[in-house]
Formats: structure tokens, sequence, C-alpha cells
């Protein structure tokens, strides 16, 4: 399946939540994600991604394994995604390091996921703060085959208007990328 989905800054956060909780109810998660690549960098290299994610829930906490491929579609960076959950966190990245992975980077997503239905598909919103970056963001994404991602993205966009967010809201920036810029900048 491929992950059809639009990242946005936020400019109204509290307006962007309100127009969300109307929708569904919200359901507040920390992520702890930790990305892996070999030493010689080439699964960034081939675009590709694989993380671990530990999600920290009110009633639970749960982790995630999950590849991504290279994008599908340029303009949006939508993939294919394959993940499993994992009973054992440690283990995952036991084994992942057993194999010749290594942590590429490591840090901490603050979310408000909504699932509802829209334009006759389902849908995730999450409202996203990385404490290492300013800004709020909103990422929406549905699951499809991939000849459908255009006309996927269209109805993501669609509904991304009813949120109060407009084209020139979105961006193609990724966290990876955005907090190791950021570390970088603040230096040792």
């Amino acid at each position: 399946m491929i992950e059809a989905e639009l990242k946005a800054r936020v400019r109204a956060p509290l307006e962007t939540l309100r127009r969300l909780d109307e929708r569904a109810e919200g359901r507040a998660e920390v992520y702890q994600d930790t990305y892996y690549d070999t030493v010689d960098g080439a699964l960034e290299a081939r675009d590709e991604e694989l993380r671990v994610r530990t999600v920290h829930g009110p009633e639970e906490t749960r982790t995630v394994l999950t590849y991504k491929g290279a994008r599908v579609d340029e303009e949006s960076g939508s993939k294919p995604e394959y993940e499993t959950c994992v009973e054992d966190a440690e283990a995952v990245h036991a084994t992942l390091r057993g194999l010749g992975y290594v942590p590429a980077i490591t840090f901490e997503k603050r979310c408000r996921n909504y699932v509802f239905e829209a334009r006759g598909r389902q849908m995730l919103a999450t409202l996203v703060r990385v404490p290492e970056l300013e800004g709020t963001f909103l990422e929406l994404e549905t699951l499809v085959e991939e000849k459908d991602v255009a006309t996927a993205l269209v109805d993501v966009r669609t509904v991304l208007a009813e949120l109060g967010i407009g084209t020139e809201d979105l961006t193609r920036e990724l966290y990876t990328a955005a907090v190791k810029a950021r570390r970088r900048a603040a230096g040792p």
C-alpha cells in the first residue's frame, strides 16, 4: 500500500485543532522515533526509511517497525509503507544493530491523532509538534493502491482546505532532515 500523504505547516493551530475536533475524537500520543541506516547511508541514498517507533499513549505503549520505500510521487513525497507491531522494542533495536544497521537519528514527536472518513476514504490526521523544531505541522494521509495515489492526493488536498490549510502551507521537508539541520546549527 502507498501512504498518500501531505504535510503542512499550521498557521493557526488552535483553529485547526477545533476543526479536527469537529471531525473526530483526538488521541494524544508521544512518538519516540529511531531511524536506522547502513553505516554508509545507503537507505537514505535510495530514498528509503527504516524506523522503529515506540508510541506512548494514555492507555498503552506499543512499538511499530516500519519500512518505507522510495517515493512514488515526487510532489507529495508519498511512499510505499510496510509496518508491523512488535512485542519487544529492545529486541527489534538489537536485531537491527545485529544486522549491521546503525541509528541514524532519534527524536520525539508529540502528536494528536484523528481517524475519520472523508471523501469516501479512511483518513488519519496528525497534528505534530517536534520539540526541537519551531511550529506545528499537520500530516494528512490515506492508504491506497499505487494506481490511486493521484486521486487520493486530490481528496487529501480538499480535506486540508476544509481544515483551513492552503497549498502555500504545504511542505515536503522531512522531520529527520530538519532535526539534523537544527542539531548541526546548535553545535556540539
